[in-house]
């Protein structure tokens, strides 16, 4: 995290902006996550932003478009290779038990497993391989993708954005903020969800 913070630090321009979206792409197109965090570079780049060294908008946009289409390659990989590819990479880094856990919660939850695992380090790099796996049909994987990747990019971009140089307190606890804008979006659905079957049953009872 050091090493990563010193380099950012020393850039600026399209060079910071190519690693906040390099790092969020390879976490799972490539299993960089297990490594270097996506997490990191993109609440760096939101410390970059509140710098002035590189404009709000343009790291909201580097941040979104790394997390989707890293996803989207993740899920391409799994979806072609399958197994054996996942073995050979991710097993290196990862225990077995890891790779079967994300499978099982890929085929719980689909889609949702999508979204809600972009906010867990080790479910963000492997859910979208296993979702190829799964044979998950592309255009549902991608929009629970682009909501999931989305919400966390412009989540932890403003986090970094915020907290300026105490940018470091963000990253330590980066799960908690994960599980807590996790709540929030299971809260605010179930909300949703409830006020429909409200509608739904007053106009029955009419």
């Amino acid at each position: 995290m050091a090493f990563l913070a010193h380099l950012l630090s020393s850039l600026g321009g399209w060079r910071a902006l190519a690693l906040v979206f390099g790092l969020p792409m390879l976490e799972a197109s490539a299993f960089v996550g297990f490594v270097f965090p996506g997490e990191t570079a993109v609440v760096l780049g939101g410390v970059l932003a509140s710098q002035h060294r590189v404009s709000l908008w343009q790291v909201l946009v580097a941040a979104v478009a790394g997390a989707i289409i890293g996803d989207s390659v993740g899920y391409a990989v799994g979806h072609r290779w399958g197994e054996a590819i996942l073995r050979r990479t991710a097993g290196r880094l990862v225990k077995q038990d890891h790779i079967d856990r994300a499978r099982g919660y890929v085929a719980r939850r689909g889609g949702w497993a999508v979204f809600l695992g972009r906010f867990a380090t080790v479910l963000r790099v492997l859910v979208p391989g296993t979702a190829g796996m799964a044979g998950m049909h592309y255009p549902r994987f991608l929009v629970f993708n682009a909501a999931g990747g989305t919400v966390w990019a412009v989540s932890f971009v403003v986090a970094g954005y915020l907290a300026g140089a105490s940018w470091r307190v963000v990253v330590h606890d980066a799960g908690t903020a994960g599980a807590v804008v996790v709540g929030v979006v299971v809260v605010a659905g179930l909300t949703v969800m409830l006020a429909r079957r409200r509608r739904r049953r007053r106009r029955r009872g009419c």
